[in-house]
């Protein structure tokens, strides 16, 4: 299965629907008027629906288990057409639209079974997905252009003493979510230099400024302290998020002391010097936080 690891749990929603042909008005009738055979069509077909649902994962090798919070079936009748419709939800880290598409047919299947005794000419057709909420189709388009500035804060990594992986991946991360890198740098974890560099980038307007490394417990140790008093707001959501999405991959992630703020109009971030740290970090709340530069540019906007 692909692997969703680093994804996060957000509300997910699908709709899909089968259409269903009867080939005579009296099957249509028998269904309204409860008189199949077999019982009550829309019911019996309900429930297998839901057990269809359920089961996806262990019939399509791929399909990753999850949990089904809701499950809503709904019928239309026109003419000799009986459409279809299942609606999902879940709040988990992938889509549910296959196993909506599944619950629509395992409802037209069953319905089917139910009236082929009265009816030989029932055709099912087009199974498709209606509709979709979350995850990466559904993410708010970011209309600014977005420039980062990286600092890599790291006594070793400065004296040449080990080789800056956790930087490179970030701007690999960042890249991909179209931020523009303007700037790279490694320098020492002195809060003096942390400083001077931050000032550096407010005045070049980066709309991002990434720390990385020294927000750990040991003496040398220093990136929040640089950071936050220079703060105009801190963003406790942010934080909240990388240090809720770490401690979900490794207990020892509450021990970080990664800060989020906002100097102006740049983003101020803090984060964990070691690479799965850095990257986890912004897995946290990238691309999602770059919706804060269209609340900045609409609040300019109303001034």
């Amino acid at each position: 299965m692909v692997d969703i690891t680093h994804k996060k749990n957000t509300l997910r929603i699908a709709t899909a629907e089968a259409l269903l042909t009867v080939s005579k008005s009296a099957t249509i009738q028998a269904i309204q008027n409860k008189t199949v055979p077999k019982g009550d069509v829309f019911e019996m077909s309900r429930a297998a629906g839901l057990l269809g649902v359920k089961k996806t994962p262990e019939l399509l090798p791929d399909c990753h288990p999850l949990p089904i919070e809701y499950a809503g079936f709904e019928f239309e009748i026109n003419d000799l057409e009986i459409k279809i419709s299942c609606t999902l939800k879940t709040i988990y880290k992938t889509g549910v639209e296959v196993e909506a598409m599944h619950g629509a047919s395992i409802v037209a299947l069953n319905m089917y079974d139910m009236l082929k005794p009265l009816d030989k000419g029932i055709e099912i057709s087009t199974i498709r997905l209606v509709s979709k909420k979350g995850g990466k189709t559904d993410r708010h388009s970011v209309k600014e252009e977005i420039s980062c500035a990286v600092m890599v804060c790291s006594d070793s990594v400065s004296k040449g003493e080990k080789k800056d992986k956790a930087g490179k991946e970030a701007i690999k991360a960042l890249e991909n979510w179209g931020v523009e890198i303007v700037d790279y740098q490694v320098i020492p974890d002195e809060i003096d230099q942390i400083h001077s560099n931050l000032k550096k980038q407010i005045e070049a307007n980066a709309s991002i400024i990434l720390f990385i490394g020294g927000t750990g417990l040991s003496p040398r140790d220093h990136t929040p302290e640089a950071i936050m008093p220079l703060l105009e707001k801190r963003i406790p959501g942010l934080e909240e998020a990388i240090r809720k999405y770490g401690q979900d991959r490794t207990p020892y992630a509450s021990l970080s002391r990664s800060v989020v703020g906002l100097i102006g109009n740049s983003l101020v971030m803090a984060l964990p010097g070691s690479t799965n740290g850095a990257i986890e970090s912004l897995n946290a709340v990238f691309p999602e936080a770059l919706h804060l530069f269209d609340i900045l540019k609409g609040a300019q906007h109303k001034k």
